[in-house]
């Protein structure tokens, strides 16, 4: 697997570990409406009713449709979030940045969603690789962002480069992770840019 981020990369400027600074919750979405809004908005044009899917990095809410979904299976660092995040089925928590590897079944799901969280991840090419692994054929993975993070805590890939550059790196996270076609979605609803960019499992 090619690793897209050097050492320098990954630095952040706050190296406490993760589970310390996420041991609070924070009940804010990170957000402004008119971005969830158009993510929910995604979501429903790229999920089915009866979909399988996995929310990594969740919070307190999933931004999900109303469309009835098979399951829901959340991840994250502060339980006090996931457990009132009342469209997860089951959660569990686990820090991707010391340990990449799901505990999830091959081909387990339809959907893969990661919402605002991605730019905190410094081993992005084992996880995205693990989105994969744990995709059914031709399912489909939604990663989406704004400019908005905890500073301290963003990879320095991350916060030294623009927004477009920051859609490309994650087409490269993609990339490596073992994925075929990705698509970018780019558009300002509100005050805060929407940028996504979706990546498809290799069909059977």
């Amino acid at each position: 697997m090619t690793s897209v981020l050097s050492d320098i990369d990954r630095q952040t400027i706050d190296t406490t570990d993760d589970t310390q600074f996420y041991e609070s919750p924070r009940f804010v979405t990170h957000a402004d409406e008119a971005f969830t809004t158009r993510l929910t908005a995604l979501y429903d044009s790229e999920m089915k009713p009866g979909d399988r899917v996995f929310d990594a990095m969740s919070s307190w809410v999933s931004f999900l449709p109303e469309s009835p979904l098979a399951s829901v299976v959340g991840h994250g660092l502060n339980e006090d979030e996931l457990e009132a995040n009342d469209r997860l089925d089951t959660y569990f928590l686990q820090d991707f940045n010391s340990d990449q590897t799901l505990p999830l079944e091959e081909n387990a799901f339809d959907v893969v969603c990661c919402a605002l969280s991605v730019q905190y991840l410094q081993y992005p090419s084992d996880v995205f690789s693990e989105f994969g692994r744990i995709l059914a054929p031709d399912g489909v993975a939604i990663v989406s962002f704004t400019n908005r993070m905890f500073p301290t805590k963003a990879i320095r890939a991350w916060r030294t480069r623009s927004m477009d550059e920051r859609a490309a790196l994650v087409d490269a996270y993609y990339k490596a992770g073992g994925f075929g076609e990705t698509a970018f979605i780019t558009a300002k609803p509100g005050s805060d840019p929407f940028y996504a960019v979706i990546g498809r499992a290799p069909p059977a």
